[in-house]
């Protein structure tokens, strides 16, 4: 979690440099890419909370489901990571692939699925625990499946950038900058929001409330 709230943090911080309009493009290019590297990171951090939420829920006796089950789950995080790390060289050099639209799409997977486990394990159905002192587990996955959603959103104003810098390039252009400020006002905001959520998922696993 430090990893993926540091780097969110870090992207926050170099975003000033890359919305600057005093600073010569290319430099406002290479603050660009500063904070796709960073974001790469953050991205890691929070596809490994999943697979570590899960080892950890098994030995905390949450989660009844170990031995293959856990195998497949590190195996398919490893996958992950994999297209990750493939979606975010594609994005240094510019190019749209399969491997952005398959790190996308394991979002769009995983968020119903993480959200929907949460609460149908809460109402008593499975498949974790959810008895007394057993269901912040539950609603964890719930609030973690929330911040994929407010992460997505985020991501939705990431995309724009490098076709917006391909446009400031060629020359001043207005309404680009105007576009620009407004993607990383509201990105501002959303990021708040991501911090709100990320903070209330480490509140329920670390006071475990209920």
């Amino acid at each position: 979690m430090v990893y993926w709230l540091g780097g969110e943090w870090a992207v926050f911080q170099t975003s000033y440099k890359v919305v600057d309009p005093a600073l010569p493009v290319a430099e406002r290019v290479r603050h660009l890419d500063t904070v796709f590297r960073i974001d790469v990171v953050s991205r890691i951090g929070i596809i490994s909370l999943l697979p570590l939420g899960l080892h950890m829920g098994h030995l905390w006796g949450v989660q009844p489901y170990g031995g293959n089950f856990l195998v497949a789950v590190w195996l398919g995080w490893v996958a992950w990571v994999i297209v990750t790390l493939l979606a975010f060289r594609d994005k240094m050099r510019r190019k749209d692939t399969v491997f952005g639209k398959l790190e996308d799409w394991s979002r769009y997977l995983a968020i119903p699925a993480v959200i929907g486990t949460g609460i149908t394990s809460l109402l008593g159905m499975g498949p974790f625990e959810a008895g007394d002192g057993q269901q912040w587990y539950s609603a964890k996955l719930i609030v973690f499946g929330l911040s994929l959603i407010v992460g997505l959103v985020l991501r939705y104003y990431l995309h724009e950038w490098p076709g917006i810098f391909a446009r400031l390039a060629k020359g001043p252009d207005a309404a680009a900058e105007a576009r620009l400020a407004d993607l990383i006002r509201s990105a501002r905001i959303v990021a708040v929001i991501y911090w709100i959520t990320i903070g209330a998922a480490g509140f329920l696993g670390a006071v475990k409330p209920i």
